[in-house]
């Protein structure tokens, strides 16, 4: 069977092959007598984007751009073979039909893409070409998982030549992962294989699988790449497989009950702290009675844990920011083309960050956006996964998430001053440190424990909050300041660390002097700031 491209160089005029020349729209033409006939007529006119003869021939001498040529081409199939867009677009404007078929049931789509006309491809997919038309000889589409005579599908190539774009791209186009080829090797055998750890990656995300399957010599992926010495991709392999091993294990009902997160235990903790710090400090009848002063204190302490139990509700039930999945409905997936539902003018595309596809979500993520491998969603302005409040901490619940650790923070620090002081306050207890520790010990159990466990937790959460704090000063999220070397927008020409998003600290407080709560917040996360402050 001919491809596209022989079809379309069998069929052309050997006058019109000199005047077909540039793919990217710029190419040479012949001349003579034979250049000067050819652009008498629309279709020449059309083919050399020549639009001051093509106004010419349409606008004042009528003729049509919906007719054939003597061969059965039309007009804008030969704009679209030499990339005029400028000429295919007028022809549209003026009744030209992105979808009509010449005799061999090709349409000005099939041309283009033969030649690798990218722009004109680009105008008649917004013009509603279909891509789905056949033509004579069954040409359409571009099965991105047919596989070759040996058995390997583009894929395997993909992965095999360490391309980790183009192995993006056929993930998000639904390539099979788990294919095998005449000698039983997956995609991700060959990328072991040649230790492309990036191709690794990529494949391991979406099929956990493929780490224990074996080719037809009884190897899996690590092991071909630990007999070639690839260190980086046998650790990364090793570490995905034991992951993969304890699958039936996080299936049980404890892992189940573990994977819930540490935020039910949180609140354990926190409900227990509150009962102990009441009954056995603000209430206790071995210390002296409260004065109204201090206990106004003592209570503003336990108030401000109790807000803070609300916050940690609020932040762990809160949607931080999940970017909607494409669906995988049965008729698009056989309909259009999977990239084919997003936009085709994406930026991040056309800047060529393939990286920015998730192959897991089927969508183009925006910036500063990251697919969460334990909630398995992409979530806006991804910061973290905090086990603390089982979620993630995205754009949606990062307010809720700092208001609670400062909430925390100040309840343990009011707490914490309340029971020490109470219990260094009792009249009873002797003068020496040492005396006093041990009569501490045996009169006050309750306080004493209550400050020895607010102590070592008090020490992380005011670290977590000094680092939130920070991090909101300078308008970076913990992904993008851990892994600041992997995305390009925070470094500078000469590949140094920079943050587009800081405005400093000053700029930051004055917006916050200035603006009510959410759009102080929005202003953090988008790093936009209003003409009036800037």
């Amino acid at each position: 069977m001919s491809t596209e491209i022989q079809v379309v160089e069998e069929v052309r005029p050997a006058a019109a092959v000199e005047s077909c020349g540039g793919g990217d729209g710029g190419g040479g033409v012949g001349g003579g007598a034979g250049k000067e006939r050819l652009r008498n007529d629309v279709y020449a006119a059309a083919a050399y984007g020549d639009m001051e003869k093509l106004r010419r021939l349409v606008e004042v001498e009528g003729r049509s751009v919906c007719e054939p040529d003597g061969r059965g081409y039309y007009a804008l199939q030969w704009a679209a073979l030499n990339n005029r867009c400028v000429a295919a677009e007028y022809i549209i404007q003026h009744g030209g039909d992105v979808n009509t078929v010449d005799h061999t049931g090709q349409t000005a789509l099939h041309w283009s893409a033969a030649r690798g006309a990218i722009k004109v491809v680009d105008l008649l997919l917004r013009e509603g070409a279909r891509i789905n038309t056949a033509d004579k000889c069954g040409c359409w589409n571009a099965d991105a998982d047919v596989p070759d005579n040996d058995g390997r599908s583009p894929l395997h190539l993909a992965a095999y030549k360490g391309f980790a774009d183009c192995v993006r791209l056929l993930l998000f186009l639904d390539a099979c992962v788990g294919r095998k080829d005449k000698e039983g090797c997956t995609p991700l055998h060959w990328a072991a294989m040649q230790g492309n750890l990036e191709a690794c990656e990529e494949l391991v995300r979406v099929g956990k699988e493929e780490l224990m399957v074996t080719d037809n010599t009884g190897l899996t992926p690590v092991q071909l790449a630990s007999d070639r010495n690839y260190q980086q991709v046998v650790h990364f392999l090793e570490n995905a497989q034991k992951q993969h091993d304890q699958k039936f294990y996080w299936n049980s009902g404890f892992g189940k009950f573990f994977n819930l997160g540490f935020a039910p235990i949180l609140w354990v903790i926190i409900l227990l702290l509150l009962v102990t710090y009441t009954s056995s400090i603000i209430m206790g009848s071995d210390l002296p009675k409260l004065r109204s002063g201090f206990g106004f204190l003592a209570w503003m302490g336990s108030l401000l844990a109790s807000a803070g139990l609300v916050m940690l509700y609020r932040c762990s039930s809160k949607d931080p920011g999940y970017i909607r999945a494409n669906a995988h409905d049965q008729k698009i997936t056989t309909d259009n083309e999977p990239l084919l539902k997003i936009e085709i003018n994406n930026p991040a595309l056309l800047a060529g960050n393939w990286s920015r596809l998730c192959t897991t979500c089927k969508i183009v993520r925006p910036l500063r956006a990251k697919h969460c491998s334990i909630c398995d969603r992409c979530v806006e302005q991804f910061d973290h996964h905090c086990p603390l409040v089982s979620n993630c901490i995205g754009k949606k619940n990062k307010w809720d998430f700092f208001v609670f650790l400062l909430l925390e923070v100040l309840a343990m620090s009011i707490t914490g001053a309340v029971a020490l002081t109470r219990v260094r306050g009792d009249p009873a207890a002797p003068a020496s440190f040492g005396a006093w520790l041990k009569h501490a010990w045996s009169h006050h159990t309750g306080a004493m424990s209550f400050l020895i466990a607010e102590f070592f937790l008090f020490l992380g959460v005011a670290a977590l909050t000094a680092l939130q704090a920070y991090q909101i000063s300078r308008n970076i999220t913990t992904n993008e300041r851990e892994n600041s070397l992997r995305y390009s927008y925070l470094r500078d020409p000469g590949g140094r660390f920079r943050n587009p998003y800081d405005r400093g600290l000053g700029r930051i407080v004055q917006i916050f002097s200035s603006m009510d709560t959410m759009k102080m917040w929005n202003i953090l996360e988008t790093g936009l700031i209003p003409r009036a402050l800037a």
